[in-house]
């Protein structure tokens, strides 16, 4: 079977961002601890999706939806970043990974896109 780096760099970044949510739930940021817990989270779930698919439309869909799961993260940790909610040392790593994260799957969504309307 072959490796997948999206696979494997998701789900670390989901182990991270749980961590990131329990340091917010001892701080009493619940609502911010929630969101950036379930859209860091849903990043590797809808890759996994994505790698089960049985067509091509639905592995671009579900790579689409990874896609916007890690802009929606890097969203929150901005947020928490420059609120001053979180130390910027803890953050900016996340920060600096989840960039890399929706690079890479946006990459993935296009070259898919491509190769789905070239009669593949």
């Amino acid at each position: 079977m072959r490796r997948s780096i999206i696979k494997e760099k998701s789900f670390a970044f989901a182990l991270r961002i749980i961590v990131v949510s329990r340091w917010l739930r001892d701080q009493k940021e619940y609502d911010r601890g929630r969101q950036i817990l379930r859209a860091g989270t849903g990043i590797g779930s809808n890759v996994e999706e994505a790698l089960a698919a049985l067509s091509r439309p639905e592995f671009v869909a579900k790579m689409s939806i990874a896609s916007k799961e890690a802009r929606e993260s890097g969203y929150w940790l901005r947020l928490l970043r420059d609120s001053k909610t979180v130390p910027t040392v803890r953050i900016d790593p996340l920060v600096l990974e989840c960039e890399e994260l929706v690079r890479m799957l946006t990459a993935i969504v296009k070259t898919s896109q491509g190769t789905q309307t070239s009669g593949l």
